[in-house]
């Protein structure tokens, strides 16, 4: 997508937010208040974060964002938990 940071264009933000919304209730929750707070503040390597994440299914990424699991594997880096902290801190 060229050398456009992500925070310094808003079709890219909003892609990222409209890919949030989730089939549960709770994670669009977390998400709304997460990019509320963090949105403008992101790098290109917490969207790629982020985008990963959102890969996931709804009740496997609930589970992350609420603690109950750990990333693991592919999903374990210093990058996801990171942004994993920013989202349950939201």
């Amino acid at each position: 997508m060229g050398d456009i940071p992500h925070q310094s264009d808003p079709l890219r933000r909003a892609r990222l937010r409209w890919r949030a919304r989730r089939g549960l209730l709770e994670n669009d929750l977390i998400f709304e208040r997460f990019f509320s707070r963090y949105e403008h503040d992101l790098s290109d390597t917490d969207v790629a974060v982020l985008t990963r994440l959102l890969e996931l299914g709804d009740n496997d990424l609930m589970d992350l964002l609420l603690a109950r699991k750990e990333p693991e594997g592919e999903l374990a880096s210093p990058d996801m938990t990171r942004v994993l902290g920013m989202l349950r801190s939201a």
